[in-house]
């Protein structure tokens, strides 16, 4: 567009500044290669660019940016970092069983909460001791030891049947037990 000015002479009007989404786009791959070399992996770089994206995108109309490309990256490297820490911290919090499951985040345990678990583990142990020895060793050898019936059965002179009814006959009076471990 042309200004006439008060001389006569015609101005154009100064050029626009880019703004900030046009220099993040325009440096994508650089801000890129700053991600990935924090967070290790091509695909969750491009995550932690597109985070970083939108951050700006958001919080670019309140700002006056001295720099824009170093504030580009500056937030490409926070977003990367937030993200690493995040992981680091999910992974430490988790425990993977033998069979790779995943237990969850471990528990703060507190004084209060040791007692309570060793007198759930007491009473569970009396109970377990009140009952028929050959009972609680087949209920034992299938839970701990990881033999199935079949294999029970031949140890302690009985059928694979009878090893199920054995088990299934603790676990029944073991439900009784249920509320000092927190079920139902």
């Amino acid at each position: 567009m042309q200004l006439a000015n008060y001389s006569g002479q015609i101005t154009l009007p100064p050029p626009l500044e880019p703004t900030i989404a046009d220099i993040f786009v325009a440096n994508r791959q650089q801000l890129r290669r700053v991600a990935q070399k924090i967070v290790h992996t091509a695909d969750i770089a491009d995550e932690v660019v597109q985070d970083a994206y939108l951050k700006l995108v958001e919080g670019a109309s309140v700002l006056e940016i001295q720099k824009p490309l170093g504030y580009c990256c500056q937030v490409v490297r926070n977003v990367a970092f937030d993200y690493h820490r995040r992981q680091s911290v999910e992974v430490s919090c988790r425990t993977y069983c033998d069979d790779l499951e995943i237990v969850g985040p471990q528990v703060c345990e507190t004084p209060e909460r040791v007692a309570v678990s060793r007198q759930a583990l007491e009473a569970i142990e009396r109970v377990l001791k009140a009952l028929p020895q050959r009972t609680r060793q087949a209920f034992e050898l299938s839970r701990l030891g990881g033999l199935t019936q079949r294999e029970i059965g031949v140890r302690l002179g009985c059928s694979a049947t009878l090893v199920n009814f054995m088990i299934k006959d603790v676990d029944q009076v073991l439900e009784g037990c249920r509320y000092l471990v927190g079920g139902d």
